[in-house]
């Protein structure tokens, strides 16, 4: 990163500041503020990376850089998908596949300490690691930034030290070692109460906590029933020659067009089996088999499935790094 990072920025700190979805009252006028901040993200900074979780809104912001990318001629940026060792064997797939589609450099952040550790004890989700048998590194992380005073701690993604080690460690590390400036991520105001007052262009730049960078938010104006209404009426058209142009919504995978597999959508499988969030395959759960688009998005909570004590630690692990 160049030594006099932020200085050659200009990006307004500020936008999005108070506002929240009622702001951009349509479709259209949604996704002109996406291009607008992805263009803006591609054009300043050095060295961008898009975090990729596999999931319908990373996905979603994946498609603007690609739009973005060719429209104007920019450079992709390197996609980061953080592995903490406990996804879906259908997510890991399903970002190989498009990454290999979309023509997008992938790259792995792991916390392979605690990986190497797991694998050598034949570890499952749940067991207990000492604390002491892990890296300077990563102890400096448990006792210093988490103050965490147990001997050991759970092999889980969905805790407060888990979550630490196995996301936000391994997310800090990957920005320092491939010299990350700007982090393209898919947050959204409505999805969790800690990100409702995240701007557009939001910086990071305590280097005691984090390798300094900004965080480029350009889908936070879309809600849920957004996210889908843009995937069936813009992605999946523009990403599927035999998809219907004028949009389709399918009501299940069977449904889908003629000449259309379900792997040919750039959607991943879990929203069709009705994983309305994704999260680790330990931690997460679904209520119903209808698929995500579906299921009734103004009266149920989109991460109702997943693990409740991180979410109620969300606003701490933000604190420290956590997207």
């Amino acid at each position: 990163m160049a030594a006099d990072f932020p200085d050659y920025l200009d990006v307004d700190y500020t936008d999005g500041e108070g506002e929240d979805p009622v702001d951009y009252p349509s479709i259209p006028a949604k996704i002109e503020k996406a291009i607008e901040v992805t263009k803006a993200g591609l054009e300043q900074y050095e060295n961008p990376a898009v975090m990729w979780t596999g999931g319908k809104d990373s996905t979603l912001t994946l498609y603007f850089i690609n739009q973005v990318a060719d429209k104007f001629g920019y450079d992709k940026p390197t996609a980061v998908f953080i592995d903490h060792y406990q996804h879906f064997d259908e997510i890991t797939d399903f970002i190989e596949h498009w990454a290999d589609e979309w023509d997008i450099e992938l790259v792995y952040a792991r916390n392979e300490d605690v990986g190497a550790y797991a694998d050598e004890h034949g570890l499952e989700p749940g067991d207990d690691i000492p604390v002491d048998a892990l890296s300077e590194h990563n102890q400096h992380h448990i006792r210093e930034i988490l103050e965490y005073e147990e001997d050991s701690f759970p092999f889980l993604l969905d805790t407060y030290v888990g979550n630490h080690l196995l996301k936000t460690v391994a997310l800090n590390d990957a920005l320092e070692e491939y010299d990350i400036d700007g982090v393209i991520s898919g947050v959204r105001w409505d999805e969790q109460e800690a990100r409702a007052d995240e701007t557009f262009f939001s910086p990071r730049h305590d280097p005691d906590i984090y390798p300094p960078h900004d965080r480029i938010q350009p889908i936070l104006q879309f809600d849920e029933a957004d996210v889908w209404d843009v995937f069936w009426n813009f992605v999946v058209p523009d990403t599927v020659d035999a998809f219907p142009e004028d949009g389709y919504v399918p009501q299940s995978a069977d449904d889908l067009p003629e000449d259309v597999d379900q792997d040919d959508v750039p959607i991943s499988p879990k929203y069709f089996a009705g994983f309305r969030s994704l999260g680790s395959e330990v931690s997460t759960e679904k209520t119903t088999d209808e698929p995500a688009w579906l299921q009734d998005l103004d009266n149920t909570t989109e991460r109702a499935g997943r693990a409740q004590d991180k979410e109620d630690l969300m606003e701490r692990l933000r604190d420290l790094g956590y997207m």
